[in-house]
């Protein structure tokens, strides 16, 4: 099988590009063979069966390293040794097409469920990797040294870091299931895509024997505290925060939002529960400022700060729509599917404030025992406008929620404080 690539673009809206070496997908299928690989690599056009590509964020990076030169454009991974450091075991949600649509779970080790594929010549690329790995986290050595969390030298060695496993999903999205799961016509849903990405992927309106597509979005990471065969069993209590992305708070530690706060606090607990024989998980999604993104997100910051009478909880909600459009693009709906992948039946503790994100696990078909809303210690002061908000707009909180004018006195910094 050549690994040559020509160098004329091919739109595939023609019969004569369907090809009859395409592997089929099957998707649901208990045995990997029968399921089939997932192949979005652009090496042999002819071998393709999804639309999109690996690593969708990263496409235009990988084209342009390309077009310079410092990539090649027949390289193949050499696979060797990339089996993950942990297994997830195969249960019956990886065979429910209406459990997972949004992630191969046959998507790790494919050098051991696809090898007949590979030493055929397909080129089957990875959508899943689990690793180890260390975290040294400041607020959870701060947590140590309060008595808080103790060293254990297995989930926090000595150092003050926690051991855990790490697991990187890239999304497969599985058209027919992810239509069904909106209850929307297929066909509405691909024309919708490639309309709203500017005719970006052709093949959803051209190929309709194409069930999967790679969109260019981010990726999502699991981290699991404990042992990660405890996942499945709902007998085994469970600490969970599903986190999505915000890099201003989580990475560079901005105050405005209680995002990191958050993150780390269910870290802490998650490590915690696993040191008295649970297990935790911090799943991360890619989706910045309510997938709504990092500069829609700093412009209502800005427009919150310059109103009329500052920033105020009252109004935090309604700023953001009068910028975006929207109060919220997350679309939580799909956002379980990684808690079915890795097997979850049972959330005993859910570090989450958010509705949607509840009634999206809960409708899923996992149990949800308790949850749980970040301490207000942990509540920076310039976050109290997006914390009593939330709480107004009926956010889940124990505490007691603010209304009217007690609710549009709690404000924010000016812009130039």
């Amino acid at each position: 099988m050549s690994n040559e690539r020509t160098s004329h673009v091919v739109l595939t809206s023609h019969s004569n590009q369907l090809f009859k070496d395409i592997p089929q997908v099957k998707w649901g299928e208990k045995d990997p063979e029968k399921r089939g690989p997932v192949i979005a690599t652009v090496s042999e056009k002819e071998n393709r069966n999804a639309i999109g590509s690996h690593s969708g964020s990263y496409t235009v990076y990988r084209a342009l390293s390309i077009a310079s030169g410092h990539f090649p454009k027949a390289h193949r991974p050499e696979l060797t040794n990339t089996e993950g450091t942990a297994s997830i075991k195969p249960h019956d949600a990886w065979f429910d097409e209406s459990k997972i649509v949004t992630i191969d779970p046959w998507g790790a080790d494919v050098n051991i469920h696809f090898k007949k594929f590979l030493d055929e010549g397909y080129n089957v690329k990875p959508t899943i990797a689990v690793t180890q790995a260390h975290l040294h986290i400041p607020e959870i050595a701060q947590a140590v040294d309060a008595g808080r969390i103790k060293v254990d030298g297995k989930i926090v060695k000595e150092n003050k870091e926690i051991k855990c496993t790490k697991i990187a999903l890239e999304p497969v999205w599985y058209l027919p299931g992810m239509a069904k799961r909106l209850n929307i016509d297929e066909g509405e849903l691909r024309k919708i895509l490639f309309q709203e990405t500017g005719g970006m992927f052709p093949e959803l309106v051209t190929r309709p024997d194409l069930k999967l597509l790679l969109p260019p979005i981010g990726s999502t990471t699991a981290y699991v505290f404990g042992d990660i065969d405890k996942l499945q069993d709902p007998e085994t209590e469970l600490t969970c925060r599903v986190h999505d992305e915000c890099n201003g708070s989580d990475v560079f530690g901005s105050d405005i939002c209680t995002c990191r706060p958050y993150l780390t606090w269910g870290i802490e607990d998650a490590a915690r529960t696993a040191q008295r024989g649970g297990v935790g998980l911090i799943v991360y999604f890619r989706k910045e400022g309510r997938a709504l993104g990092e500069v829609t997100k700093f412009l209502v910051y800005n427009a919150r700060k310059r109103q009329e009478g500052g920033d105020s909880a009252a109004t935090y909600f309604h700023r953001t729509e009068c910028v975006a459009g929207v109060q919220d693009a997350r679309f939580q709906e799909f956002m379980p599917d990684v808690l079915n992948y890795l097997g979850v039946k049972k959330i005993h503790n859910l570090h989450s404030m958010s509705n949607m994100k509840y009634d999206a696990i809960v409708n899923s078909g996992i149990e949800v025992v308790n949850r749980l809303s970040i301490p207000s210690e942990l509540i920076p002061e310039d976050a109290q406008v997006e914390i009593e908000a939330k709480k107004a707009a009926g956010y889940f909180t124990p505490d007691d929620v603010k209304d009217g004018e007690e609710l549009n006195k709690v404000q924010g910094r000016k812009l130039d404080e």
